[in-house]
Order: C-alpha cells, then sequence, then structure tokens
C-alpha cells in the first residue's frame, strides 16, 4: 500500500515541477460566443504563426467556450473559427489582443440558417471534444416531447437492452449521472427514472468512453451525463413546453423552466410532469430437454401488460456570489413517480409432440410509488486566475413501495385458482461529500486533485403471501428482509499539459470500498450477514498529438470498475410469472476492466477509433433451474469477456440545406465463463445510427434518423436478434419565432421489437418482445421574458462566477 501511496503523491508532484519549467512563450485565451453571448462549445480554432504557416495549432473550445494556446511574442498571428450553423471567422490578432493575452470572438449563424429555431436548435446535434461525445437534444426535431431513455436509445453508440439496460460502445456497465451527480439507482429503478424525465428538461448528454481520474471509477464502458437545462440570460426568462403523443395509448410530456438572474444573484425553477400509457407483449416459447438432449416438454407463453405512469419532476436553487471571489449556492430536487399495470398472460404446457397438455391462465397487477427528495449544497472560491477550491455535499432519499398480485388459474374441469401478493417497500438514503482543487501551473499545465466519500443506507422488504383470495398465509420461503450499508473514499490526482502539437493527461484515483449486508431471517430461514472490503488504484490519461490543421490523433488507457449493485446483492426473489422468478446474488464479486483506445480526427468531418478492452469478474445475467419447471434469472461473475471495437464517426453537410451525422460501430466481444457447465459465447455485432437534419425553406427545417443493430450479445446464455428504428419530424416558428411547433412519428415502420434466445440449464427459450414505440408525437415550446441589457465586465475570476448557474 505505502508504495501505491508513493507513487499517488510522486505524479502530482511531477506535474507541479513540470509546470514551474522556464518557458519563453505566452498564454493566450480566446473565448468564442454566439451571437448572444453564451459559450460555443466544441468550436474548432486554428491558431497560424507567421513563423510557421503550414504548421498552425489547434484547439477545440471546452464547456465555456475558452481555448488556451501558447504565443512565441516575436511572431504575428492569425485566428480561424468553425462552427456548424455558424459563419466561419477569419481574423489577423491585433498587438492590442497580443499584449492583453485575450480575444472574444462571436460567430454569427449563417444566413441560410433557420431563424425560427432556438439558439440550441442552431447547434450541431453531434460535437466530439476531447475526450466526449456530446449530444445537443434540442437540435433533433425527433426528440420532442420523448422521454431521456428514447433519447438515449438512438444517441452514438447507446443500446437499450429488453430489459432498459444501457450499454456505451457495445458494453454494459454504464455510470449514469445527471448534472455530474450519481444517481445510485441501477436496473428496473434506474429504468424507471429515466424512462419517467422528459427530455424537454434536458440540454445535453455527454458520452464519456474514458473518463480522467476526477471522475468516480465505476462504469466499466464510460460514462452517461445527462444535463439539465440552465437559462444563462440574465433577467427574467423562462420556456414553456408541451406535447401529446399517440400511439396505442396516450402519452404526455410538459415542461417550464423559469430563471432570474440580476447582480450576484441567480434563482431558476423546473418543473415537469410526464404522463405516459403504454403495452408490452411478450412472446416466449420455452423447450425443456431430457438427459439424452431431446425435447422434454415445452412451454407456451403469452403475456401482455398495460402500463400507465405520472412523473412529477421539481428543482429550484440559487446562487449566490458573496464576493468577486466566492460563490454558494444551492438545490433542491424533487420527484415522484406512480405507476400502475394489469397484465394477463396465457401458458400451455405442451408434450414433445407440441400438444398442449394443460392452459395456465394467470392475472396480475401491479402499483408502484417512487418518491425521492435531494439536497445540494455547494460552495466555490477562486483563489486567483489559476487556483480554485470547490466543495460540494448531497443528501438524496429515495423511498420506493411496490405492490404485486398474481392469480393462476388451471384451465380445465376441476381446475385450481391459487394467489400470489407482494408487498415490496425499500428505502434508500445516501450522503455524499466531494472536494475538487484545481491549479493552473506555468503557462499550459493544471493539476486537479480531490477527495469524495459517499455513504448509503438501504432497507428493503419482501412480503409475499398465498392464498386463494379470502384466506393468505405467510409464504416463509420468498418473504425477507435486507438492510445494506456501504462506504466509499476515493482521492484523485490528474495533471494535464500542453506542449505544441501535443497535449497529454496523466491521473490516478483511489477508491476504498466496504460494505455490510443482513438478511434478516423468519420463522423458517435463520438470518444471514455478510462484508465484504476491497480497494485498488485506478489510473487514467491520454496523449494526443496534432498532426497538421486537419489531423489529430490520441491515445487513451484507462482502468475501470463496477460494484455490484445493492439491488444486485439482495436476495430477494422477484415474481415475474408462475414459471420464472428473478433473485439477487448476494456473492456478486466487483468487475474490473482495462480499457485503451486509439482514435484519429480529421477536422469536423471524420471521426474514427479502434479500442480494447478486457474485463474480469464479468457481470452476466444468468439462468438456472429450480425444480422441474421453474427458471431463474439472477447476475454473476462468469469469469472473463474480450471486446474489440472499430467505430466511425461522419458529420459533414452535402448541401447548405442539408445536414448529416452518422455513426457505425463494430464490436467483437468473447464471454468465457462457468454456470453449471463451460461456456464460450462470442458474436460480432455491427450498430447503425444516422440523423439528417433539413432545411426545407425559411421556415420549415425536418428530420430523418434512425439506428439498426445487428445480431449481439450481452450476456453469457442470451443472443439478440435484429432491431432498429426510424424517425420522421418536421418543425417551424410560430409567435414571430418566440415559440416553435414540432410533429414527429417515432418507429415510423414499427421495427423496434426485442426478440432473442437464451440458453438455460437443459432449456432453452426464444422470446419476442413488442411495445408501445409508433408514436405520433406534437410538441409546443414558447420562450418568453426579457433579458438584461447590463454594462460588459471585464473577464476573469470575477465574471466567471457571475456566469455561474446552477451547479
Amino acid at each position: 500500500m505505502q508504495q501505491y501511496l508513493t507513487i499517488f503523491f510522486l505524479l502530482a508532484c511531477l506535474g507541479f515541477c513540470w509546470g514551474q519549467g522556464p518557458s519563453a512563450e505566452a498564454t493566450f485565451t480566446l473565448s468564442v460566443v454566439d451571437e448572444k453571448q453564451e459559450p460555443l462549445i466544441g468550436a474548432t480554432i486554428e491558431l497560424l504563426a507567421s513563423t510557421h504557416p503550414n504548421s498552425p495549432q489547434m484547439a477545440v473550445t471546452d464547456e465555456k467556450g475558452v481555448a488556451v494556446f501558447s504565443l512565441k511574442p516575436s511572431a504575428t498571428f492569425s485566428i480561424k473559427v468553425r462552427f456548424v450553423g455558424y459563419t466561419e471567422v477569419s481574423s489577423a490578432l491585433s498587438p492590442e489582443a497580443i499584449a492583453a493575452q485575450k480575444l472574444t470572438l462571436a460567430l454569427q449563424p449563417d444566413s441560410k440558417t433557420l431563424e425560427g429555431i432556438t439558439v440550441s436548435g442552431r447547434k450541431a446535434l453531434i460535437q466530439r471534444v476531447q475526450g466526449k461525445t456530446i449530444v445537443n437534444v434540442d437540435a433533433a426535431v425527433t426528440n420532442a416531447g420523448t422521454t431521456v431513455l428514447e433519447v438515449l436509445e438512438k444517441s452514438p453508440g447507446v443500446m437499450v437492452d429488453r430489459n432498459g439496460g444501457l450499454s456505451l460502445m457495445g458494453k454494459t456497465g454504464v455510470l449514469v449521472l445527471i448534472d455530474d451527480k450519481q444517481t445510485y439507482l441501477s436496473g428496473a429503478e434506474l429504468n424507471n427514472l429515466l424512462s419517467g424525465m422528459s427530455s424537454n428538461q434536458v440540454d445535453q448528454i455527454e458520452l464519456i468512453t474514458n473518463p480522467s481520474a476526477k471522475y468516480d471509477a465505476s462504469g466499466n464502458a464510460g460514462i452517461i451525463n445527462i444535463k439539465t437545462k440552465k437559462n444563462k440570460q440574465k433577467g427574467f426568462n423562462g420556456v414553456l413546453s408541451n406535447s401529446y403523443g399517440q400511439g396505442v395509448y396516450a402519452k404526455s410530456n410538459n415542461s417550464l423552466v423559469l430563471n432570474y438572474r440580476n447582480g450576484r444573484f441567480n434563482t431558476f425553477l423546473t418543473y415537469s410532469s410526464n404522463y405516459n400509457e403504454s403495452f408490452i407483449k411478450i412472446y416466449a416459447l420455452r423447450e425443456y430437454f431430457n438427459a439424452q438432449d431431446q425435447v422434454d416438454a415445452g412451454l407456451d407463453q403469452l403475456w401482455t401488460l398495460i402500463n400507465n405512469s405520472f412523473n412529477n419532476t421539481l428543482k429550484t436553487g440559487l446562487d449566490y456570489s458573496i464576493s468577486d471571489k466566492t460563490t454558494l449556492g444551492f438545490a433542491l430536487t424533487g420527484i415522484t413517480n406512480t405507476r400502475g399495470g394489469r397484465g394477463i398472460a396465457r401458458a400451455n404446457w405442451e408434450n414433445p409432440q407440441g400438444i398442449v397438455d394443460s392452459t395456465i391462465e394467470t392475472n396480475s397487477t401491479s402499483k408502484a410509488l417512487f418518491e425521492t427528495g435531494g439536497i445540494n449544497l455547494y460552495a466555490k472560491h477562486t483563489f486567483s486566475k489559476k487556483q480554485q477550491l470547490a466543495v460540494d455535499f448531497d443528501w438524496l432519499s429515495y423511498d420506493i413501495n411496490n405492490e404485486q398480485f398474481f392469480n393462476n388459474a388451471l384451465v380445465a374441469n376441476g381446475g385450481y385458482n391459487e394467489g400470489t401478493r407482494g408487498f415490496l417497500p425499500s428505502t434508500l438514503e445516501i450522503s455524499s461529500l466531494k472536494i475538487d482543487h484545481s491549479l493552473q501551473i506555468g503557462e499550459n499545465g493544471k493539476l486537479e486533485t480531490g477527495y469524495k466519500n459517499s455513504h448509503i443506507n438501504t432497507d428493503n422488504t419482501a412480503d409475499y403471501q398465498n392464498g386463494n383470495g379470502t384466506i393468505w398465509k405467510q409464504d416463509y420461503g420468498k418473504t425477507n428482509r435486507f438492510l445494506y450499508a456501504e462506504n466509499i473514499h476515493a482521492l484523485y490526482s490528474s495533471y494535464e499539459q500542453k506542449m505544441d502539437r501535443f497535449s497529454m493527461q496523466l491521473g490516478l484515483r483511489y477508491e476504498s470500498t466496504n460494505y455490510d449486508a443482513n438478511q434478516l431471517g423468519n420463522v423458517e430461514r435463520p438470518d444471514s450477514a455478510f462484508s465484504r472490503q476491497y480497494n485498488g488504484f485506478f489510473p487514467s490519461g491520454y496523449l494526443s498529438y496534432q498532426l497538421d490543421s486537419s489531423n489529430a490523433f490520441t491515445l487513451t488507457a484507462g482502468r475501470r470498475l463496477d460494484r455490484p449493485p445493492f439491488q444486485q446483492l439482495n436476495p430477494f426473489v422477484n415474481i415475474i410469472n408462475k414459471y420464472t422468478y428473478e433473485r439477487g446474488n448476494p456473492f456478486s464479486l466487483p468487475q474490473y476492466t482495462w480499457n485503451l483506445e486509439l482514435s484519429h480526427q480529421y477536422k469536423d468531418f471524420l471521426s474514427t477509433a479502434v479500442s480494447y478492452s478486457i474485463i474480469r469478474n464479468y457481470f452476466s445475467q444468468l439462468f438456472v433451474s429450480e425444480g422441474e419447471d421453474i427458471l431463474i434469472y439472477t447476475k454473476g461473475n462468469v469469469g472473463k469477456m474480450y471486446n474489440f471495437g472499430i467505430s466511425v464517426a461522419l458529420q459533414l453537410s452535402p448541401f447548405k440545406w442539408w445536414s448529416f451525422n452518422g455513426q457505425v460501430m463494430f464490436n467483437y466481444k468473447e464471454l468465457n465463463g462457468y454456470q453449471n457447465i463451460d461456456y464460450t459465447s462470442s458474436i460480432s455485432q455491427v450498430n447503425f445510427s444516422i440523423s439528417n437534419q433539413f432545411r426545407l425553406n425559411d421556415v420549415y427545417s425536418a428530420e430523418i434518423s434512425g439506428f439498426y443493430t445487428t445480431r449481439a450479445r450481452n450476456d453469457l446464455q442470451e443472443l439478440l436478434y435484429d432491431t432498429g428504428q426510424l424517425s420522421l419530424g418536421i418543425s417551424r416558428p410560430v409567435f414571430k419565432k418566440k415559440a416553435t411547433l414540432k410533429l414527429s412519428i417515432r418507429d415510423l415502420f414499427y421495427t423496434q421489437v426485442m426478440e432473442g434466445l437464451t440458453d438455460f440449464p437443459d432449456a432453452e427459450e426464444y422470446f419476442l418482445l413488442t411495445r408501445d414505440s409508433r408514436v405520433l408525437n406534437l410538441a409546443f415550446s414558447y420562450r418568453f421574458g426579457k433579458p438584461l441589457k447590463s454594462a460588459r465586465r471585464n473577464g476573469g475570476a470575477a465574471s466567471d462566477e457571475m456566469e455561474r448557474v446552477g451547479n
């Protein structure tokens, strides 16, 4: 342990010493903004020195619209700035700008750009900056009126499986953040949160495949960061959005975003409501095999479930700059989600010849109430232009109540009725403290260090009863109570340096995890408790080389960790139907991943990448038999997975009225593991995603987008068949361009089905899942308010703080 800590602090010292070396160059900062003085993220800049006319410095603006260069005082310079949808700017650097070491350039929308679209609508749909892909949600017409989960499933490199699980660049194990904060949810709870969250609330989605040491080590595939809308204009401003969608059933998404910003104050409020009624239809044909590998029996099942959900989300907060160097703030979040469902299933038992022996009909109902409340307190202090300290404290509470009822009836003379009902309340409480320090070292070096502590407590109860509708008896085999407490401590250090054509980042993160779990007993089952403690170092970094004005190469590497979600460790039984259960696995271990990627960027036009990952203790969905006819879904560690990937992304405008984004991703996966027998699974899979944005005239704009995935595999025992969808949309401004109408249809040809084959021990199951995915949607958004016209202030730390909105 001591040698690892020595390496950790040597890395920080090395970065400090490196940045203190002598330099004959001066720092020059360029800020790129739009016509409303808002920063443009991902603008491409070429800085050309007269002494090196064929070797320009290249940079892409960061989240504040800023790029930093090193200038030699003896040279003269010119600058060229490009951003999709805006007129290109070329300018010579004046002696005054060079002396001041900073310049702000404002880009104007292309004269052919549709004027009625909001500022975010004029942004490129997809932006690629160092280490991340940014999806601007409002830039796609077909995103209007959708949920966050529906936006994710057609984002480049993202796939959603039949259970709502997320994968990124062909790998499962994604850490989901909302405004840089962990949700601490997984599985069905995370799916419910994202499917109940309106895309009207979201400004951008960041896809980060190789996060720096500043981020949590969780997520072997990377991070999906959902950034909600925050208005940066001074004065009082707001956006009202409404939408109505019609599939087989009705859907509605509505939101209100308010912001008031003046002087040292900024206050904001966001409210959204989402109503969704839908259906899921699952057909499954399960075949059981005898010792001679012959069909011994068959189970033909058709299950139809009609769901409805009503979600309310409220977020409000206040920022206050108590001085030119210090900002304090808080944010409050509350969510309620009510879900209900009713289902009917018919299961036919068949003999080896396919003749029906008996039929079971199951009627089911479910109710769920999901409530969460959160508090965020933060402070940021700027010691100087080169040094900052930020402190964040979060407290989050979830209260989840689920009720289930099943009635199984044998359809035959003298048949039976048997009922099962379950009450599954759970609570989750999280507290987290994070401290981040950044220090500018020398002209082009930056050192970041920090600490984070999080504590999680959960209390889960499963109360199952069997009966006939009037008399109920406790089912002690399934009834249980599970208590879980987890602590995580983390330290990190990250150093970034720019040197002529090279830029690099080295980071090291240390995380220590310990948890205690207690499964309480009952009259038939004794208590059982287990604890675990583990820790590790997680290095990460990149090395980038700017070959010329058009080509840049980047090599990234990192080690990642996936802890078993506490829901997965919970050994409860969740009833899916009479013959299928889902159960947690308290023996799951963390999985560890090494990721390596080499990427190439050609202007804003073409991005290519080759990647390789090896995952140890790979999490896979497992299927085990219990008794003669019951199959159990669970998760566990199965061995290793190897993933080789190639991706190609293209962004171009064949004509002034047509913008195209497309990505092709190839993955070869090999899974090796043991589940009763040795399994080896492999797959070559391809995912395509495209988006076409059209400016039809000075009023209308349109979109054609979609995705397609070939046969794929995320789990050791399950093969997924082809799936995809095509969506269309059209929009136009109304009310003197203060409002926008959007009409779209999602999954036009009704092809987004989930189909596959599952390999059980001594059994095999084909499944086909369809849902209410073809939806016609009409959306309306209205922007109101009047910005203040105040005098411009000089730049620096104070103005940076006054620009802060939210956290």
